[in-house]
C-alpha cells in the first residue's frame, strides 16, 4: 500500500514538472532584427562591432537574451531589394531615370532586385528577383502620373509585404519607396493613420527594412505644405519602425537621387543580424524593440518593432 502511494506521488510530481516545462516552452519566443551601424562621417572605415558591444536589448520593455549578432557584410549574405515607384509621380521623375539605372547596375552580385509600381493599392512588380541588371531595368518606365492612381502608398506597401515574391527567409528583405507619402484615403494628418499602421504591421511581419525617397506626385494636395509635411512624416514612421531611413526631408523634390542611393549602398554594406530569445504569450506577435550598442563614432539604427514567433519555429 505504501509503495503504491509513493508511486502515485512520484508520477504526480513528474507530471507537474513536465507540465511546467511545457508551459515554459510555450512562453518562449524568438526573433531577429536587422541593425545598421555606419560611420558618422562618410569615407571613414566601417566600424568593428560584435556581440560584446551590445549594452542592452529590450523587447516590450523587458531585457532579453541575445543569441547571436553577426555581420552581414560580404557577397555570401543575400539581399532581396524592391525599388517601389509611385505611379502617380510627376513626369519630372524622368530626370531621375538615369540615377535609378546607375544604382541598379552598381548592385553587388549578392543583391537580387526588381522594380515595382504603386498602382490601385497594389505593388505591381515588373518581374521576379534577379541578379541580371538588364532584365531588372527592362521594367523601368515613366510613371503614369495620374493623381491618386496609387490609391495609397501604404496599401501598396502592405500588398508587397503580404505577397513578397520569394520564400527565401535567409535573404535580407529591403525596400526603397519613391513617393511623396500622401495617403489619399486619409485626408488629414494623424500619426495613427490606420493604413500607415497596417503597412508597418505587415512590413514587420514580413521582415522588411523600408527606406523612402520623397518625390512629389501629381494632384492638388501633393503641392501643399500640408501634403509635403504629412507625407514625409508618415514615411518616416514606416522607415523608423522597420529600421530603415527617410533619405529626403525638405520642401520640394531633391535635385538628384544619387546621394541617397550611395547612402543606401553604404548601409547595406554595414548591417548586422541580431537574434534573441524572449517571452511570448500565445501566438506570434509584434513587439517593441530597443537596442543600446556601444559604437563610438557611428550611427546605429535598428527597428522600433520586431516580430516574435514561438521558439523553434521559422518566421513566416
Amino acid at each position: 500500500m505504501k509503495n503504491r502511494f509513493l508511486l502515485a506521488m512520484s508520477m504526480a510530481i513528474t507530471g507537474l514538472v513536465f507540465s511546467a516545462s511545457a508551459v515554459s516552452q510555450a512562453n518562449e519566443g524568438q526573433g531577429q532584427a536587422i541593425v545598421t551601424v555606419v560611420p558618422k562621417h562618410k569615407g571613414e572605415a566601417a566600424p568593428n562591432v560584435n556581440q560584446q558591444d551590445i549594452q542592452s536589448v529590450k523587447v516590450n520593455g523587458k531585457s532579453v537574451q541575445v543569441t547571436s549578432f553577426r555581420s552581414l557584410a560580404g557577397t555570401q549574405n543575400k539581399v532581396e531589394l524592391v525599388i517601389l515607384i509611385d505611379d502617380a509621380a510627376r513626369s519630372s521623375f524622368g530626370r531621375q531615370i538615369e540615377d535609378v539605372q546607375n544604382f541598379v547596375r552598381s548592385l553587388p552580385p549578392n543583391v537580387s532586385a526588381t522594380l515595382g509600381y504603386m498602382e490601385n493599392g497594389r505593388a505591381a512588380l515588373a518581374g521576379p528577383f534577379t541578379t541580371d541588371r538588364q532584365q531588372t531595368l527592362r521594367g523601368l518606365h515613366l510613371p503614369i502620373g495620374t493623381p491618386g492612381v496609387d490609391a495609397s502608398p501604404y496599401f501598396c506597401l502592405s500588398d508587397l509585404a503580404k505577397s513578397w515574391p520569394s520564400q527565401d527567409r535567409s535573404s535580407r528583405r529591403e525596400v526603397v519607396m519613391i513617393t511623396d507619402g500622401i495617403d489619399y484615403y486619409y485626408h488629414h494628418y494623424d500619426p495613427d493613420d490606420p493604413y500607415v499602421q497596417a503597412a508597418i504591421t505587415d512590413s514587420i511581419r514580413a521582415g522588411l527594412v523600408v527606406y523612402s525617397i520623397y518625390w512629389e506626385n501629381t494632384g492638388r494636395i501633393d503641392r501643399t505644405i500640408w501634403g509635403n509635411n504629412s507625407g514625409q512624416n508618415w514615411l518616416t514612421q514606416v522607415d523608423e519602425a522597420t529600421g530603415g531611413s527617410n533619405f529626403w526631408q525638405g520642401f520640394g523634390n531633391p535635385v538628384t537621387f544619387q546621394p541617397y542611393f550611395d547612402e543606401l549602398t553604404r548601409r547595406l554594406n554595414n548591417q548586422y543580424e541580431l537574434s534573441f530569445n524572449s517571452q511570448l504569450k500565445g501566438k506570434p506577435d509584434i513587439a517593441t524593440f530597443r537596442l543600446k550598442l556601444a559604437a563610438p563614432g557611428s550611427d546605429v539604427e535598428s527597428p522600433q518593432q520586431v516580430f516574435v514567433v514561438p521558439a523553434g519555429n521559422a518566421q513566416k
